[in-house]
């Protein structure tokens, strides 16, 4: 099944706002899981609605939250996200963060309880594309073994960076600090397609190919990947005030309660340090000098990050969006949800 960008909008804007959200704060959801489908990034986009449908319905997510911002210092602020949808609180605190970042060179701005926010490289490249260099992190639940353990402590705690070149040309990347996201997990159930035996243990620890038999998932590269959810956790849970490492809250437990999730954006205006022109045609170097560089066996050309997702994104906008047939079919019809999600275990069925 495709759909046009417009059409996928639609859909999940319609579904968002029935289950109980403003039809602002329902557009700004779809953006952000629209975003991730036009870039092939299925796991983050259209087959999220039924969980947030849900969630709204049950009041997990605050239908009309109550945001406020606390500016804590010149370059500094807080985003109290009243356990708002964390796609509109993550805008509106990066909205902050560029303010800030445009008058005073840098900002540091915490989102404090928020619900999910999808792909993180949406707010990281909203920035980019504004003259601004922006990284940003996020806590999840625990599901991920520490290098050497046999429990889950971490969640898959993603870290998105993006930076802006000329032409309106980007780098950015976005990426879990285990081998694969959980929602790749899912993706592959959905499609009833095998994973990498890289990806994941089994409830005995042991390296599965199934996605149906996954327990909990693993570091990227071992201890480095491990000390890199480390310092997500510290940076938007710890920081900010917020549960942390094993006592972040499920995705899944409880749905008529709010997540309290944290979220970190930091933002530089490349401006105040070597001036944008400069800054931007260096990037644009770099790029150049990625692609030119001589490829390995078995590849045709070296991309700078996020290039392959253009290629994904423009085939897109000629072909239209491929979604899941069970997936549109839940969008265009009337259920809001089918208590798929409430006190599961994150790894069940």
């Amino acid at each position: 099944m495709r759909l046009t960008k417009q059409e996928l909008t639609d859909l999940i804007k319609n579904k968002i706002h029935k289950a109980g959200l403003s039809e602002e704060h329902a557009e700004q959801v779809a953006d952000v899981l629209v975003f991730a489908d036009a870039k092939g990034i299925h796991s983050h986009g259209a087959m999220r609605v039924e969980y947030y449908a849900e969630r709204i319905a049950k009041g997990g997510i605050t239908a009309n939250p109550d945001f406020k911002v606390e500016k804590t210092g010149p370059s500094s602020a807080i985003f109290h996200g009243d356990n708002g949808a964390g796609h509109v609180a993550a805008k509106l605190a990066m909205d902050e963060a560029i303010n800030i970042a445009k008058e005073s060179g840098v900002a540091v701005v915490g989102v404090k309880k928020m619900g999910h926010s999808g792909a993180l490289s949406y707010f990281t490249e909203y920035a980019a594309k504004q003259d601004l260099i922006a990284l940003s992190v996020c806590q999840s639940d625990p599901m991920v073994v520490p290098f050497g353990g046999a429990e889950a402590y971490y969640g898959t705690n993603p870290i998105a960076f993006a930076v802006p070149g000329k032409d309106g040309k980007l780098i950015s990347f976005d990426m879990a600090t285990t081998v694969q996201a959980w929602g790749k997990i899912l993706h592959a159930r959905s499609k009833n397609e095998s994973i990498p035996d890289t990806w994941a243990v089994d409830e005995n620890g042991e390296p599965t190919t199934d996605p149906h038999k996954v327990r909990a998932l693993l570091p990227v590269a071992g201890p480095k990947g491990y000390g890199l959810m480390m310092m997500v956790d510290v940076l938007s849970g710890v920081l900010l005030g917020l549960p942390f490492g094993n006592k972040v809250s499920s995705m899944y437990h409880d749905l008529s309660e709010g997540r309290d999730l944290g979220q970190l954006h930091i933002v530089i205006n490349p401006a105040v340090f070597t001036g944008l022109d400069s800054f931007k045609e260096n990037i644009a170097q770099t790029m150049s000098d990625l692609n030119g560089i001589k490829p390995a066996p078995g590849f045709d050309q070296v991309f700078y990050p996020g290039q392959n997702l253009e290629f994904i994104q423009k085939e897109y906008e000629e072909k239209g969006i491929e979604i899941v047939d069970d997936i549109y079919e839940y969008l265009a019809s009337d259920v809001i949800h089918n208590n798929a999600y409430d006190n599961q275990d994150p790894f069940a069925e």
